[in-house]
């Protein structure tokens, strides 16, 4: 009995604690290869005290039912886009939505990596819910089947967004119609006629093959969009505190990893949207930016009462330290 117990303890202990790393991209997007750094890095140094088990291109969960899954334990990890999170009612998130609230990634990662960042995650606790780090994707094109030069150009297109409040108001200040899909539904919602257009990073864009089913690309830049890496709160308060240091210490190196990535990735996915030959991109020249400033600039005012007047202002604070007017 007492060598039945030993084997038995023995078997407990080399059982390795699994972690379900679940996400909507696709395994060569600046996501994607973060996850898997991450994978590797847990791997190695937790020698096999901890397996990662990725589930990418939302193989497990679709986006509106990743959050569920995770509030419920039946995923441990994910990294949503941060808009998700308006519609799980912190709707500061949505600060991340609001267009050109971002000059440049020196403003966003002082905001990402600062007490803003901090805070905003301390308001998913409630939730159930850890924030571990934030993730870069980029700022977004706009494409369609017709060139996007100005405002006017969107008028009466159907353009898919993401669940968020200040997606929509952004459509809207263009004449476009928003219209909500999962991101697994998009391809195909733009190869049927279903929405007209979209907005993402070129990488997603071109991992998702949207420019097969787009024949114009615009470089607006007008938007950015990004991840929170979170984990099932419960379920990191239950780990061993070494586990969730080495946890800690692999999801900063994967994090230094997907920032700077991110850039590079979108670049070499812009540019092999070009080589297709099949759509054409095209750079918002100075006038063009601002007039579509101009146009998407009241969104941040009409988002103040839901998003909150003094977060907005900080980051415009922030911007100003940095030299942006």
């Amino acid at each position: 009995m007492s060598a039945a117990l030993l084997m038995t303890g023995t078997a407990m202990a080399q059982t390795p604690i699994i972690i379900k790393f679940s996400h909507v991209v696709a395994n060569d997007t600046p996501k994607g290869k973060a996850a898997e750094r991450f994978r590797e890095l847990v791997e190695k140094n937790l020698k096999g005290r901890v397996k990662v088990e990725l589930y990418p291109n939302s193989t497990l969960y679709k986006d509106k039912e990743e959050l569920e899954a995770l509030q419920l334990g039946a995923v441990q990890m994910l990294a949503p886009s941060l808009a998700k999170f308006g519609p799980l009612g912190v709707k500061e998130f949505e600060l991340f939505d609001l267009p050109y609230i971002f000059p440049g990634k020196d403003v966003l990662y002082r905001v990402t990596e600062g007490p803003i960042g901090k805070d905003l995650f301390k308001k998913l606790e409630s939730k159930g819910i850890t924030g571990l780090a934030f993730w870069d994707n980029g700022f977004k094109v706009m494409s369609a089947n017709k060139p996007l030069k100005t405002p006017a150009d969107f008028k009466g297109l159907k353009m898919r967004i993401q669940s968020s409040k200040v997606l929509d108001a952004q459509m809207r200040a263009l004449g476009a119609n928003p219209q909500v899909l999962a991101f697994s539904e998009v391809y195909q919602a733009l190869q049927t006629g279903v929405v007209d257009g979209t907005e993402n990073p070129p990488s997603n864009l071109y991992t998702q093959k949207m420019h097969e089913v787009q024949s114009n690309v615009t470089v607006s830049n007008h938007g950015y969009l990004g991840y929170a890496v979170i984990v099932n709160k419960k379920f990191w308060d239950g780990l061993p505190a070494d586990i969730r240091t080495g946890l800690e210490a692999a999801m900063k190196d994967a994090t230094k990893y997907a920032n700077a990535i991110a850039q590079q990735e979108n670049d070499k996915a812009l540019e092999a949207v070009r080589k297709t030959g099949k759509t054409d991109v095209y750079v918002l020249n100075d006038t063009e930016k601002a007039e579509w400033r101009k146009a998407l600039l009241p969104v941040r005012k009409d988002m103040e009462s839901r998003i909150g007047k003094d977060l907005i202002n900080s980051v415009v604070k922030e911007a100003a330290t940095l030299g942006y007017k």
